[in-house]
Protein backbone atom coordinates (compact mmCIF):
# COMPACT_ATOMS: atom_id res chain seq x y z
CA UNK A 1 0.00 0.00 0.00
CA UNK A 2 1.36 3.45 -0.93
CA UNK A 3 1.27 6.42 1.38
CA UNK A 4 0.34 9.92 0.28
CA UNK A 5 1.48 12.97 2.18
CA UNK A 6 0.24 16.47 1.29
CA UNK A 7 3.78 17.91 1.33
CA UNK A 8 4.65 15.87 -1.76
CA UNK A 9 2.27 17.30 -4.33
CA UNK A 10 4.50 16.51 -7.29
CA UNK A 11 3.03 17.24 -10.68
CA UNK A 12 0.31 19.59 -9.44
CA UNK A 13 1.45 22.39 -11.78
CA UNK A 14 1.20 20.07 -14.77
CA UNK A 15 -2.19 18.86 -13.55
CA UNK A 16 -3.43 22.47 -13.35
CA UNK A 17 -2.21 23.17 -16.88
CA UNK A 18 -3.92 20.03 -18.19
CA UNK A 19 -7.17 20.76 -16.38
CA UNK A 20 -7.25 24.26 -17.90
CA UNK A 21 -6.46 22.81 -21.32
CA UNK A 22 -9.24 20.23 -20.95
CA UNK A 23 -11.73 22.96 -20.01
CA UNK A 24 -10.75 24.92 -23.12
CA UNK A 25 -11.07 21.85 -25.36
CA UNK A 26 -14.49 21.09 -23.85
CA UNK A 27 -15.69 24.71 -24.27
CA UNK A 28 -14.76 24.48 -27.96
CA UNK A 29 -16.40 21.05 -28.39
CA UNK A 30 -13.06 19.51 -29.38
CA UNK A 31 -12.75 16.95 -26.59
CA UNK A 32 -14.25 15.73 -23.34
CA UNK A 33 -11.40 14.62 -21.09
CA UNK A 34 -11.69 14.18 -17.33
CA UNK A 35 -9.17 13.67 -14.55
CA UNK A 36 -9.55 10.31 -12.82
CA UNK A 37 -9.31 10.77 -9.07
CA UNK A 38 -7.15 8.28 -7.21
CA UNK A 39 -9.18 6.66 -4.42
CA UNK A 40 -7.60 7.23 -0.99
CA UNK A 41 -8.30 6.29 2.62
CA UNK A 42 -7.64 9.26 4.94
CA UNK A 43 -5.44 8.49 7.98
CA UNK A 44 -4.74 11.96 9.38
CA UNK A 45 -7.03 14.98 9.03
CA UNK A 46 -6.07 18.46 10.25
CA UNK A 47 -8.97 19.42 12.53
CA UNK A 48 -8.91 23.18 12.02
CA UNK A 49 -8.98 23.08 8.20
CA UNK A 50 -10.39 19.57 7.70
CA UNK A 51 -7.60 18.89 5.18
CA UNK A 52 -6.29 15.37 4.71
CA UNK A 53 -2.58 15.38 5.60
CA UNK A 54 -1.90 11.63 5.44
CA UNK A 55 -3.68 8.93 3.45
CA UNK A 56 -3.22 5.52 1.83
CA UNK A 57 -3.97 4.82 -1.81
CA UNK A 58 -6.83 2.30 -1.99
CA UNK A 59 -5.68 0.76 -5.26
CA UNK A 60 -3.18 1.16 -8.06
CA UNK A 61 -4.14 3.95 -10.41
CA UNK A 62 -4.25 3.33 -14.14
CA UNK A 63 -4.06 6.66 -15.97
CA UNK A 64 -4.56 10.29 -15.01
CA UNK A 65 -7.04 11.27 -17.73
CA UNK A 66 -9.66 9.55 -19.85
CA UNK A 67 -12.31 10.67 -22.31
CA UNK A 68 -12.99 11.18 -26.00
CA UNK A 69 -11.63 13.39 -28.76
CA UNK A 70 -13.99 13.77 -31.70
CA UNK A 71 -15.43 10.31 -31.01
CA UNK A 72 -12.08 8.61 -30.39
CA UNK A 73 -11.53 7.10 -26.92
CA UNK A 74 -8.40 8.59 -25.35
CA UNK A 75 -6.49 7.93 -22.14
CA UNK A 76 -3.21 9.36 -20.95
CA UNK A 77 -0.93 9.80 -18.02
CA UNK A 78 1.02 12.99 -17.31
CA UNK A 79 4.59 13.02 -16.00
CA UNK A 80 7.05 15.76 -15.16
CA UNK A 81 10.76 15.38 -15.87
CA UNK A 82 13.30 17.83 -14.49
CA UNK A 83 16.27 16.58 -16.56
CA UNK A 84 16.78 15.37 -20.13
CA UNK A 85 16.65 11.74 -18.99
CA UNK A 86 13.30 10.15 -18.12
CA UNK A 87 13.46 7.20 -15.68
CA UNK A 88 11.13 4.36 -16.65
CA UNK A 89 10.61 3.72 -12.91
CA UNK A 90 8.11 6.63 -13.13
CA UNK A 91 5.84 4.39 -15.20
CA UNK A 92 4.30 1.25 -13.74
CA UNK A 93 3.60 -2.12 -15.35
CA UNK A 94 -0.13 -1.94 -14.50
CA UNK A 95 -0.37 1.42 -16.32
CA UNK A 96 1.27 0.01 -19.44
CA UNK A 97 -1.00 -3.04 -19.35
CA UNK A 98 -4.12 -0.87 -19.01
CA UNK A 99 -2.97 1.25 -21.96
CA UNK A 100 -2.30 -1.84 -24.08
CA UNK A 101 -5.83 -3.08 -23.38
CA UNK A 102 -7.23 0.39 -24.08
CA UNK A 103 -5.57 0.46 -27.50
CA UNK A 104 -6.82 -3.08 -28.22
CA UNK A 105 -10.30 -1.55 -27.83
CA UNK A 106 -9.45 0.97 -30.60
CA UNK A 107 -8.56 3.81 -28.23
CA UNK A 108 -5.47 6.00 -28.17
CA UNK A 109 -3.20 5.78 -25.12
CA UNK A 110 -0.18 7.99 -24.52
CA UNK A 111 1.97 9.77 -21.96
CA UNK A 112 2.43 13.51 -21.77
CA UNK A 113 5.87 14.39 -20.48
CA UNK A 114 6.62 17.91 -19.34
CA UNK A 115 10.34 18.64 -19.52
CA UNK A 116 10.30 21.40 -16.92
CA UNK A 117 13.84 22.72 -17.44
CA UNK A 118 13.12 23.19 -21.16
CA UNK A 119 9.44 24.18 -20.74
CA UNK A 120 8.58 21.61 -23.44
CA UNK A 121 5.82 19.06 -23.69
CA UNK A 122 6.28 15.70 -25.36
CA UNK A 123 3.59 13.30 -26.55
CA UNK A 124 4.94 9.78 -25.97
CA UNK A 125 2.96 7.15 -27.87
CA UNK A 126 2.45 3.76 -26.27
CA UNK A 127 4.44 2.25 -29.17
CA UNK A 128 7.42 4.52 -28.44
CA UNK A 129 7.25 3.73 -24.74
CA UNK A 130 7.20 -0.01 -25.41
CA UNK A 131 10.50 0.24 -27.32
CA UNK A 132 12.16 1.76 -24.25
CA UNK A 133 10.21 -0.55 -21.90
CA UNK A 134 11.33 -3.70 -23.74
CA UNK A 135 14.92 -2.48 -23.89
CA UNK A 136 14.90 -2.11 -20.09
CA UNK A 137 13.33 -5.56 -19.62
CA UNK A 138 16.12 -7.06 -21.74
CA UNK A 139 18.77 -5.56 -19.46
CA UNK A 140 19.28 -2.25 -21.27
CA UNK A 141 18.90 1.33 -20.06
CA UNK A 142 16.13 1.86 -17.53
CA UNK A 143 15.53 5.35 -18.87
CA UNK A 144 15.43 7.20 -22.14
CA UNK A 145 17.16 10.40 -23.19
CA UNK A 146 15.45 13.34 -24.83
CA UNK A 147 17.70 12.84 -27.90
CA UNK A 148 16.09 9.42 -28.47
CA UNK A 149 12.62 10.90 -28.91
CA UNK A 150 10.88 11.44 -32.23
CA UNK A 151 10.99 15.22 -32.83
CA UNK A 152 7.56 15.18 -34.51
CA UNK A 153 5.93 14.61 -31.09
CA UNK A 154 7.26 17.68 -29.29
CA UNK A 155 4.14 19.80 -28.89
CA UNK A 156 4.17 23.23 -30.51
CA UNK A 157 3.16 26.38 -28.64
CA UNK A 158 -0.50 27.14 -29.37
CA UNK A 159 -2.00 30.48 -28.30
CA UNK A 160 -4.66 30.01 -25.61
CA UNK A 161 -3.89 26.31 -25.07
CA UNK A 162 -1.60 25.44 -22.17
CA UNK A 163 -0.79 21.83 -23.21
CA UNK A 164 -1.78 21.35 -26.87
CA UNK A 165 -1.92 17.55 -26.82
CA UNK A 166 -4.52 17.43 -29.62
CA UNK A 167 -1.59 18.34 -31.88
CA UNK A 168 0.16 15.16 -30.71
CA UNK A 169 -2.96 13.08 -31.32
CA UNK A 170 -3.10 14.41 -34.90
CA UNK A 171 0.52 13.41 -35.53
CA UNK A 172 -0.14 10.02 -33.89
CA UNK A 173 -3.20 9.39 -36.09
CA UNK A 174 -1.33 10.42 -39.24
CA UNK A 175 1.66 8.17 -38.51
CA UNK A 176 0.48 5.13 -36.58
CA UNK A 177 -3.15 4.29 -37.17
Amino acid sequence: MSTWNSRGLRGSTLEDLLNRTNEKYQENNLALIKKIPTPITPIKIEKSTRHITLAYFDQKSTVDYIGAVQGIPVCFDAKECHTDTFPLANIHEHQVEFMRQFEEQEGIAFFLIYYTSRDEFYYLTLNQLEIFWNRAKEGGRKSFRIEELDPRYFLPKVPGIMVPYLEGIQVDLANNR
